[in-house]
């Protein structure tokens, strides 16, 4: 491996003043929440019913609900391929933070959570759609997701990461609208109850290429069931403060997000199809882009294939071949 390739880290605080820097995917959650004329109200709203829900299922020796928040660090990842100080933003997260206002103790949480790539963008949105344009049936390029998995865990693995984060990563997606998912009766204390999907999705695939595993659980105070990415042990690598860290932020941004399945005014029940057109559901009193949000994800495939995958595609090419 070329010992020039490097990864810098940066992070900044997401709070109610927080604006989105010139790197940020703009359709990132929380960057969408921090634009337009209600930008402070809606990251105030977000940050409260995090800690909200954070309280409600961290419960115990906590009688007011009020024993902890949540902090966000927005974490960017900028990649030097040849050590020339040219950099590309590379992947961007969530990591969290709590405070326990009863000790004044602050406890690290969880790295991962929201997860952004470029190069993902580049994948899904450029790619793939490149690949099935005027073709009679879908498929999948071949290799697809290599080289963006192949990069993940360079960094996950790498000496800049193990120095600022102390476990590996988690991130929480959203379930698929196209799969049923079936109740089983494994619970954990604080994931809730697991659900077993009726087939492998495309994003299961891709994040499998990133060498992340995944488990589907309906915590406490849900209304369905959340996706967790992860690596090794999730049940037992992690604290509960940590894993409701998690939970309460990622629960929280689909709600927003998602509502239609994350609001909805009825629980998932033992088997569960998401929809994305149930009419009985509630708004958050947060205002959210969708529409511009997916619009985006295309100007934004374009601008890695056209500053990273076209002028390193010998460079990446040959280090996804002998990267192990």
């Amino acid at each position: 491996m070329n010992k020039d390739f490097t990864f810098t880290i940066k992070s900044i605080c997401l709070d109610e003043d927080y604006h989105p820097s010139d790197n940020t995917r703009i359709t990132t959650n929380f960057a969408n929440l921090a634009r337009g004329s209600h930008r402070q109200a809606n990251l105030r709203n977000a940050l409260k019913m995090i800690d909200n829900s954070f309280n409600a299922l961290a419960n115990w020796d906590n009688p007011k609900g009020d024993r902890y928040s949540v902090e966000l660090e927005i974490i960017s990842v900028d990649m030097d391929i040849e050590g020339s100080g040219q950099t590309f933003p590379s992947i961007e997260v969530l990591k969290t933070n709590i405070v326990d206002h009863k000790t004044n103790k602050r406890i690290e949480g969880i790295v991962g959570n929201n997860f952004s790539s470029y190069v993902r963008d580049y994948d899904f949105s450029v790619l793939l759609q490149e690949h099935n344009k005027d073709q009679p049936q879908f498929s999948i390029p071949d290799n697809f997701g290599e080289l963006h998995g192949k990069l993940f865990q360079y960094f996950v693995n790498s000496a800049v990461y193990k120095q600022n984060f102390s476990k590996p990563p988690v991130i929480c997606l959203s379930v698929s609208d196209n799969k049923t998912y079936h109740q089983t009766e494994n619970q954990h204390p604080v994931l809730g109850v697991e659900y077993q999907p009726n087939e492998s999705s495309l994003t299961e695939q891709y994040f499998k290429k990133m060498g992340l595993q995944v488990r589907y659980f309906m915590p406490a105070n849900s209304v369905a069931p959340l996706a967790f990415y992860f690596f090794g042990d999730l049940l037992n690598d992690y604290t509960s403060l940590e894993l409701i860290s998690t939970i309460s932020t990622m629960g929280t941004f689909q709600k927003i997000y998602r509502p239609e399945i994350y609001n909805a005014n009825a629980a998932a029940g033992k088997a569960y199809q998401p929809n994305l057109k149930n009419l009985d559901h509630s708004l958050t009193q947060i205002v959210y882009d969708r529409e511009e949000r997916s619009k985006l994800a295309n100007e934004q495939g374009k601008f890695a294939e056209e500053k990273f995958i076209k002028p390193y595609q010998t460079v990446l090419e040959q280090w996804s071949a002998s990267y192990a």
